[in-house]
């Protein structure tokens, strides 16, 4: 895949995460109308600053631009962890995934590790 396909691939995801943004009556309160203007940046900025910093949605924005970030510097499909290639069934089934699968897997088990001993 190109990085030209990728970019358009990632513009894309951000267009439907604005739409759901746009849906989304909490994230208008917080951002306010001119959401559909400020750059992704400023959105990830403005959310973090306010309750929806844990939300789902919020969480996505922040994985796209990391994606954007990894297109940008080169080490786009490379995971995170391990720097080996993502498998691209991986990421073709999620654009802005972060790990291979065996880091994946090993992230999950330390998050969910991490919540236990928070509660």
């Amino acid at each position: 895949m190109s990085t030209t396909h990728i970019r358009q691939v990632l513009l894309e995801l951000e267009a439907d995460l604005r739409i759901e943004i746009g849906e989304q009556p909490l994230f208008l309160a917080v951002l306010g109308p001119h959401y559909v203007t400020q750059s992704l940046g400023e959105l990830i900025d403005t959310l973090a600053q306010s309750h929806l910093a844990e939300h789902p949605l919020f969480c996505r924005l922040n994985q796209l631009d990391a994606a954007f970030c990894q297109l940008d510097l080169g080490l786009y499909g490379l995971c995170a962890d391990c720097e080996t290639v993502i498998d691209a069934k991986r990421l073709s089934h999620n654009p802005t995934e972060q790990r291979c699968a065996t880091c994946a897997e090993h992230y999950q088990h330390e998050h969910r590790h991490e919540l236990r001993l928070s509660h």
